[in-house]
């Protein structure tokens, strides 16, 4: 071999390591810009997983239970809600439920319910006011004939009641109360429940239903938590 294929094989050979370095530095970076990518996307996902969750939530806001199967509640109101709750701690809500009547409740007793729930902000509202309203009503009844002015209470009469703006001035007014399905027929089950205490059917009487309540423009809707 002459000088000049010696010189030509050690450069071509200089060349060739520079490629292979050159490719190697090209291969780490892009390999570590792939493993920050997976990150990232592992990162995403766990927000995602965490978004919503009662950690995230503040004094105030509004779970709403979500059921996986109609009821004669959802039935004769928007959506698949039958149930709201009022969180005010990081690990405890405010309801008003058929046993016990208005009471404080362990959030993680909600967790454990068949369905999801559905978690709310109520924007303009005074929270420290609004709370204090709704911890009046501890101890009352639950309400099972959904009526207005009355020693008992239900579940979204309570929120409709206790929540006010900075003003004092209540964010939620009653709506006419509906027992119909889409047709406009009142469901036999709500006529034979009102007949086995007495009543004709209050439809169209003032009152609240959790579905309707959490299409409120000042509900604002964060996310949900599946069961």
């Amino acid at each position: 071999m002459c000088n000049c294929d010696y010189y030509c094989f050690l450069y071509k050979a200089e060349m060739e390591s520079r490629q292979i370095k050159k490719t190697w530095n090209l291969l780490r970076f892009w390999g570590g810009f792939y493993f920050l990518f997976l990150l990232f996307l592992a990162s995403g996902c766990t927000n995602s997983f965490k978004r919503g969750e009662t950690s995230d939530l503040l004094p105030g806001d509004l779970l709403f239970h979500v059921v996986s199967e109609g009821n004669a509640i959802t039935e004769v109101t928007p959506g698949m809600i039958d149930h709201v709750a009022i969180l005010i701690s990081a690990d405890s809500v405010l309801e008003a439920v058929p046993r016990g009547g208005v009471q404080i409740t362990p959030v993680d007793s909600l967790k454990v319910q068949e369905g999801h729930w559905m978690q709310a902000r109520v924007d303009n509202a005074d929270v420290v006011q609004s709370i204090a309203n709704a911890r009046r009503y501890l101890g009352l009844p639950y309400d099972s004939l959904y009526l207005a002015d009355n020693d008992a209470i239900y579940c979204s009469e309570l929120v409709q009641v206790a929540y006010v703006d900075r003003q004092g001035r209540r964010l939620f007014q009653p709506i006419p109360m509906s027992f119909h399905d889409d047709s406009g027929m009142i469901l036999p089950y709500w006529t034979d429940f009102y007949q086995r205490n007495g009543m004709t059917v209050p439809e169209g009487q003032p009152g609240t239903n959790p579905g309707e309540l959490s299409q409120r423009p000042a509900v604002r809707i964060l996310g949900q938590n599946e069961n």
